[in-house]
This record gives C-alpha cells, structure tokens and sequence, in this order.
C-alpha cells in the first residue's frame, strides 16, 4: 500500500460542512454527500470532528459521512494485505459510543489502538496517555494506561477480540499515584467503554484507506458502535481561527 501524504484541513473546508448542520437542509445535504468522492467524504468527516460542539445536527451529519464512506468502501480481499493495512498506530477520533464522564483530576491526552497482526491472529492494544492530579491542583503524573488484547480473524475481516490485561506504566521521571485504583477507577469513567474492555466483541472494518479506518463492533453491549481512527500521523488537522 503506497505511502499516504499529510491531509491538511483548513476552517475554508468546515465552512462547507457548517452549512449543512440545519434541518431546513436536510434533503439538499442527503444529496450533497452523495455528489462527494470518497476522500472528499473522508475529510469533512474529520474535519467535522476536529470542531464538534455536540449538537444532534453535527452528530447527525458525523453518522451521514459514516454510512456514505461504508456504503462506498470495497473490502480488502486477501489476508495478507488486510494485515498490511491494518498494522501499527491509530489514534482514536471518534466513537458513537458517548465518551465517558470527564473528572478535574484527569486529563486523557489521546487515546492510541495499536495492531500487531500475525496471519490469522495478532495483538490488539488500546492505549490512553493520562496526566493525573492527585491533589486537585496540578497535574503531578502522567503515564499510559493499556487494555492488551489478543484477536483471532474469522468470517472475511471480523476480529474476534479477548482482553488479557490491563497495564499501568507512569511516564519516565513521573511521582507513583499513591492511590491506583482510583486512577484506573477515573480512567474507566473517561474511556470510551469498548477501548477499555472489549471482550467478548469482535471488531468489522467496515471502511479503510491509508488514512482512516472505520470499525463497527458486535457484542453484547456495545453492538453497532463505531469507532474512528486515523493513522498517527498521517493526518495534520488545522485549528479553526
């Protein structure tokens, strides 16, 4: 697979999106997304999510771009080029699942899913980087928090996930939390709860380019669910002035 360039996305590319985020506009936006190639679909979406505010519109317009980039994504054919395409570091953008509840003494710098395949099973790695405030005044640790997965491929694509571990490791030179537990109590609040546990869920690649994966989970709770991720670095996102 050939070697992505950075996509940079300006506010002039927002405005476009912007304009569609009212209910008077419904139909003619319906029509607009599907006049758009793949990549121009691929960078409103992003470039919507970079200045969501959480309004239902903007949800409403994420999961437009959604269905549209899965109605036109054609899936990878061999196993060898999937394990291609799927390797290394993503970093979360995106999940439909509501984020968890936000807390003074936290903060999630980014969240990081890390895949190792090896032919028909591989490792799969959610990593949060957090700073943490024990006192409530300043941040005083930081550090990485991972849920390590293995995952099996059956049925085209799928990956059938199982957590082994989870792994506490604080940044080289950072103070020990004195009280761990409540740390990985904070962080299972702030996770997105199918990165902090996805047991018992398999995972379907349901669009992916050099730039962007979009994956739907099956499973008991969180069925559905659609987590985005870009490559770390491929993507240089602008902020709105």
């Amino acid at each position: 697979m050939a070697t992505s360039s950075a996509v940079k996305l300006s506010a002039k590319g927002y405005s476009g999106v912007k304009e569609r985020l009212t209910e008077e506009k419904e139909t003619d936006d319906i029509f607009e997304i599907k006049e758009l190639t793949a990549d121009e679909a691929k960078r409103e979406l992003v470039d919507l999510i970079s200045r969501i505010q959480g309004s239902e519109e903007e949800y409403r317009a994420i999961q437009d771009h959604i269905n549209f980039l899965e109605a036109e994504y054609v899936a990878v054919q061999t196993l060898d080029f999937l394990n291609m395409a799927i390797a290394g570091d993503w970093q979360l953008l995106f999940s439909t699942n509501l984020l968890g509840r936000p807390a003074r003494k936290l903060r999630l710098r980014e969240m990081i899913q890390r895949v190792e395949p090896d032919k028909l099973n591989g490792t799969l790695t959610n990593i949060a980087s957090w700073d943490y405030a024990e006192t409530g005044e300043q941040f005083d640790s930081s550090g990485n928090f991972s849920a390590v997965c293995t995952y099996s491929i059956n049925q085209g694509a799928r990956m059938v996930v199982d957590l082994k571990d989870h792994e506490l490791r604080p940044a080289k030179g950072s103070s020990i939390p004195s009280d761990v537990p409540g740390l990985v109590g904070l962080l299972h609040r702030a996770m997105p709860k199918e990165l902090f546990d996805p047991s018992a869920h398999a995972l379907d690649t349901t669009y992916l380019d050099a730039d962007i994966r979009i994956v739907r989970l099956t499973g008991p709770q969180h069925e559905g669910v659609r987590n985005i991720f870009m490559r770390k670095g491929s993507i240089e996102i602008q902020p709105l002035l």
